[in-house]
Formats: structure tokens, sequence, C-alpha cells
């Protein structure tokens, strides 16, 4: 390529190259950028500063190509011309030698050391340096510094960026690019999403924007706000759905408009819902357009007749919608279709209609029940209630407590709790929102045996149901206490051997369950160990001593427990149970008032009351009065040996399970015995053994 210019006449000649890229060069090399031209026959193309763009009357070759010339300048600033088309003089030399491609040279001019670009794997870099004597590239990236690479490669993974590209921005801009976020946010979106192909979602854009621009912590507040001004703007386009992109329009449309479009243009059923639930939300905006809202309710209606036999689910959706339209806009009129009329048209198959509906708006049908069916709407939602989900399940409980019927629920869980038939999505509403519903008190030991018959039943159906209520009962650390707390020892034990024999739960999962078990009811803990359950002994005690334990079981039952469950009821009414100090405390009593239950039945199960009459006096035995004589002082004690349960020491009585009693027991007159002291042990000689005489008909203390 051969390029000269006359200073005198201005007069510029181009030989042997390419005619788009020499006329460039020229056009380029004129400051006033206007010039005439004429490309001759033997393959000169010369200019001269003239007139602009006004071919002279020469003999023309290559017009065409010289045509494609002019409109590649047109087409490029003149900063990229000579970024691009007056290459390096290494790389010129490299491809004049054949060692890379012209179009590879042309690629490398673009990423000069310092340009900024991306790859598609490791992402934002900036090119450090050139070293093409070595046929190196080095470039920075954020994962990988200083990483080098071979030209080629280079010119055909890496994607130059300009200066006002918001990656580029981030780093040589950072603070310009804060104070726009805060104050200019369509031109701070209109950059962003033109920097990344003019899409984006809202994970992008929080990645893109996150911590750099807008700290973590603060994106959402600064993106819900961003939403409303890019929604008032008019140009973007803001989807319904989270994973979908945002884009730039071609032209502003509002927000009020967008809406009535977007639901204009959906044609299926849930779309058309999802439509109309953001025209309600959002009603604010639409001023007085009610012509454009009123063609939406008459648009939804004729869908609702159209489906309401087919999709019956989604046209009572699109119907709860409808109705909400009327309610934020009341000067709006609709037709005779209620919601009443299709639950009547499908009372065959509700129970499978109202699983179909979204849980947004389950709640609005069933409470519909009461309207359509004001006969019988109890015995409806309670056949509905035996084979719904979760939240079906929730939400019809609260239908009956808000009408004052909540004991035909609390029957109904009775009984099916009783019989084993209640499903595993009743059962995990009952655990789980345990602490806030009306029927905290039904978390029995029957409560257990029915959730792991309902798990049986569920494991070897073709639908397996119960993955929720079996992933509670091992998450949650406090079900297995609170459901058997309450439990007797044999109700523990059968619910443990219950546990042991099922097949529901991997064997870490179960040895958790049975740990915690142990630890509410530590008799158990033979079952897991082995060992044979050691028999126990029945407890000799005197009558005052039993009734005085029967009189502290009975207020335990009567009194102490009903108040503290009353107390967890005030306490869970204050709100949030994380936080809530009142229901922590009385949690933590009722686990000392039922450890102390289970202690008094375990007691009172093995008492065996006496009047200590008929007593044998031929050796220390229960029910005897023992005189001591201590050998080395010579001093006389009494000792009354008397129930498991006596103890008042100032009166010589003593227990025959203390280590005094334990001590004496089978001693005769005349033996000696080593009693335990206050700081060393003491031998003493039995004197006399006589039958206890409660002369004085004093009261015997009972021994905590």
């Amino acid at each position: 390529m051969i390029f000269s210019r006359d200073r005198a006449s201005g007069l510029a000649t181009v030989k042997s190259g390419s005619p788009p890229v020499c006329l460039a060069l020229v056009l380029h090399s004129f400051s006033d950028g206007g010039s005439e031209a004429a490309l001759h026959e033997g393959g000169d193309l010369q200019f001269s500063p003239t007139s602009p763009r006004r071919l002279s009357s020469g003999k023309l070759r290559w017009a065409g190509q010289l045509n494609a010339g002019l409109n590649f300048l047109l087409s490029h600033s003149s900063s990229y011309l000579c970024s691009n088309l007056l290459m390096d003089s290494e790389l010129q030399a490299l491809v004049d030698s054949g060692k890379i491609a012209a179009k590879t040279g042309q690629q490398l001019q673009q990423l000069k050391p310092g340009t900024y670009c991306q790859h598609k794997s490791w992402g934002f870099g900036q090119v450090k340096a050139w070293n093409l004597l070595l046929n190196q590239v080095v470039v920075d990236f954020a994962s990988k510094k200083h990483h080098t690479m071979q030209p080629q490669y280079a010119a055909e993974s890496l994607q130059p960026l300009p200066e006002d590209h918001f990656l580029v921005r981030k780093t040589t801009g950072l603070d310009a690019l804060k104070t726009q976020a805060a104050n200019d946010i369509p031109g701070f979106f209109e950059q962003l999403l033109n920097g990344f192909g003019g899409k984006l979602s809202q994970d992008q854009i929080q990645k893109a924007v996150t911590p750099e621009v807008v700290a973590q912590a603060d994106f959402k507040k600064w993106w819900d706000n961003a939403k409303k001004i890019l929604r008032k703007d008019g140009r973007f386009a803001l989807p319904t759905k989270k994973t979908e992109p945002i884009s730039v329009r071609e032209q502003a449309l509002s927000y009020s408009d967008e809406l009535i479009d977007a639901f204009q243009k959906a044609r299926q059923l849930k779309d058309q819902v999802n439509r109309v639930s953001q025209i309600v939300k959002n009603a604010a905006i639409f001023g007085d357009k009610t012509d454009a809202l009123q063609a939406v309710v008459t648009h939804a209606e004729e869908s609702i007749s159209r489906n309401r036999r087919l999709h019956p689910a989604q046209a009572m959706e699109l119907l709860i919608e409808r109705d909400d339209l009327l309610k934020e806009v009341p000067s709006l009129s609709a037709g005779q279709i209620s919601l009443a009329q299709l639950l009547q048209e499908h009372e065959t198959r509700l129970g499978q209609i109202v699983s179909q509906v979204a849980v947004a708006r389950q709640r609005w049908v069933l409470a519909e029940f009461l309207i359509a069916f004001p006969q019988d709407w109890d015995q409806r939602l309670l056949h509905i209630f035996q084979d719904a989900g979760y939240r079906v399940v929730a939400e019809i409980a609260k239908i009956f407590v808000e009408n004052k019927r909540a004991e035909d629920v609390r029957l109904y869980l009775v009984r099916s709790i009783r019989d084993h038939s209640a499903s595993s999505d009743i059962l995990y509403w009952l655990a789980k929102d345990r602490a806030t519903t009306e029927f905290s008190e039904l978390i029995e030991p029957d409560v257990l045996a029915a959730m792991l018959g309902a798990l049986e039943r569920d494991q070897f159906a073709e639908a397996r149901r119960g993955s929720k209520l079996h992933d509670l009962l091992i998450d949650d650390k406090d079900l297995i206490s609170d459901l058997i707390i309450n439990a007797s020892s044999s109700q523990a034990r059968d619910l443990m051997r219950r546990l042991m024999l099922t097949p529901v739960f991997e064997e870490l999962n179960k040895r958790s369950l049975m740990a915690r078990m142990i630890k509410v009811h530590g008799e158990l803990q033979h079952m897991v160990s082995g060992e044979p359950e050691e028999k126990e002994e029945a407890l000799v005690v005197s009558w005052p001593s039993l009734e005085k334990r029967k009189a502290e079981y009975d207020d335990l039952i009567s009194k102490k427990i009903p108040e503290n469950t009353k107390e967890i009821g005030i306490a869970r009414s204050y709100g949030d149970l994380r936080e809530n100090f009142e229901y922590k405390a009385a949690k933590e009593m009722q686990t000392v008032l039922m450890r102390r239950k289970a202690e008094l039945e375990q007691m009172l199960s093995r008492a065996r009351g006496t009047a200590f009459e008929n007593v044998e006096t031929g050796q220390v035995s229960i029910g005897t009065s023992v005189v001591t004589r201590d050998t080395e002082s010579g001093q006389l004690s009494t000792f009354h040996i008397l129930g498991a349960w006596d103890s008042d020491p100032g009166k010589g009585i003593v227990s025959y399970q203390t280590a005094i009693g334990q001590a004496l027991i089978g001693k005769t007159t005349g033996d000696s015995a080593e009693l335990p002291g206050e700081t060393a042990a003491k031998r003493v000689e039995i004197v006399e053994i006589t039958a206890w005489q409660n002369s004085e008909n004093e009261a015997v203390a009972v021994n905590e």
C-alpha cells in the first residue's frame, strides 16, 4: 500500500490498496473531512480537498468498492478508524510477514495495552502488555492476574470494551457511577443494559451493581425504588417474572398502557390472571382510564365463560382478580357470573379444583363455600380437609375458627388421630403450627403414633406425601419432646418400640429421634443399649407420706399444669415466639412440671402403704425403733426406721433407704454398726429394738 500527499496542491494518491481502506485512510487524513476523489484506470486513487464528497469526472473502476468505503467511513468514528486502520507497526510487520492474518491484526489493534475487555469464561479484564516477539498478550482478569494468551487466541476470544461501557466505568469512574445510580436511574439503566446486549434479568442486575455500586444490604430497597422510576419513565420493559429480562423499548410507553397492552396480548388463562393481578396492584395509576379498565373486565369475563368448564380452577382465579379490580375501581360494571356459581357448578369435585388454585387465592375460594353452600359448608370443607395439602388444611381450620366452629375441627382431629386416619398433611400442619393454632393442646403422645402410621402409609403409596412431616420430625429439635412430655412410662416404651421398628427413617435419623425420647424419658435407655430392664422394687411407705405424694400429684394435674397451659396460650398471643420471653419461660416450666409428673407417677406405681403393724423385733427392720450407744462416748441415740418417704431428723425418724437405715437394717441386740456422721463415721452398739409406736399421732414428714 502506497500513500502520498503533495503539500502544495493537497493532492493525495494511494496505490496498491483496497479501495475501502484507502478511501478511509485518505479521507481521515484531511482535517476538514471533505475531498474530491478520482479513481483512475491505472489503479491510482486521488483526492483533493475541494468540495465535500464530489467525485471528479475521471474514469472510474471499482465504483462499488468505493461506495462501500464511503459507507464504512460514515458508520465509524474517526477515533475508531485511527485505532483500527492505522495498524501498529509491530502488528503490521507480523501481518506483512504472514505470521498472523490481516483480520487477526485488525482485532489485536483493538486490544492495545490499557484496553478493557471481556472474556466469556474469565469475565472482565484489562490488557496489560504486548510481547509480540514472544507471541504473548498479557491480560489481568479478576481471577487471573498477569494471564498470558497467544495473540491469535486473544484476538478471537477477547471482546474490547469502549470507555463508556458499564464495567469499564466501574473500574475507572466508580464515584460517578454511584452518583448516577442514586440520582439518574433511567440514564444509569440505559447504559447498564446497553453494555450487556440490551437485556438483563434482576439477578444479573444485582450481580452487576453489587457490592461496588450499590451495597448488598441496600440492593432490595434501591431496586424497588428503581422499578418505580423505570415504570414511570416508560422506556423500559419490566416483566412480571423475576427471571425474565428487563429491556429498553424503542418507544416510551406509560406503565398503565403497558399493563393494558400486556393483558390484551395474553392468550393463556394463567397469563391473563397474572396481568389482571398487576393491574389491580397498580389501579391508582390509571386515573381516568376507566374505559380501558372496563374493557379489561369485559375481556376477563369472556375468558371466564369460555374456560369455566374445562379449566375451572384458573377461571376462579381470574374471577377473584376481576372482583378485586371492581373493589379498587367501583365505577366499573360487571356481569352476573360469580365465584359461588362456579363452585356450585363443580360441587362434585371441589377438593380437586381447590388444590389446583394458586396458594395465594385458595383462601378466597374456600371462604366462598359459606355463600355457595350455606346449609352444609362445614361438611364440605371437612370432606376436603382429609385429603388437602398443608396450606389448604391451615386455611380451612382458620375459616372454622373465624366462624366460631373450632370445636368441629377439634373433634375431627381427635377422632382421626385416635383412629390413625389423619393424613400426613394434617399432622404436619398440627405440629408445625402447634405454637400458633387453637389446637395446640392436641399435641399429645397419640399424635406421634399417628405420625408414624401416616408416614408408613405414604411410604408405600404411589404418590408420596409425607416428606414434609418426615423432615419436620427430624429438623424440629423440640417436636419429639413436646409430643411425649405428657406420656406415661408405658406409653413412652410403646412409642420407642414403634419408632425402633418403623422403616420410614434412615438409621442415623432414627437414632437421633430415639436420643430425643431418652432425654425426656431416661427409663427408655435400656431399650437402646440392649441391657435388660431392671425390675423396680416396691417402695414401703407410711400412709401419711403416701397421701402427701398423692395430694402433690393431684395438685399438679388439676391446678399447676392447666395453669401453665393457660400461660403458654397467653404468651403465644403476644406475637413472634422467637423473641417471646414469656412463651419460653412458660415452656420451660412445662418441662419441669411434666418431668415431676412422670416422677410421681413412677413412684406412686411402686408405693405400698403400711401402718407398720405386727413388726418383728428380733432384728432391726422397717417399723422398728432402735436404741444405740456410741462405743467411744457412751452416748445413747434412738432411730425410728420407717418408710421410703419418711424423714424427720429432729425426731430421729429416718427412711430405710438412707445410709443410716441401711447400716442398721438386719442387726440384732448386741451387734455393732458403723453409722455415717457429719465429719467421720462412728461405731455404735445396738442396745434395744422395739416396735415403733406413734403414740403422739405425729405427722410423718415427706423426704424430698
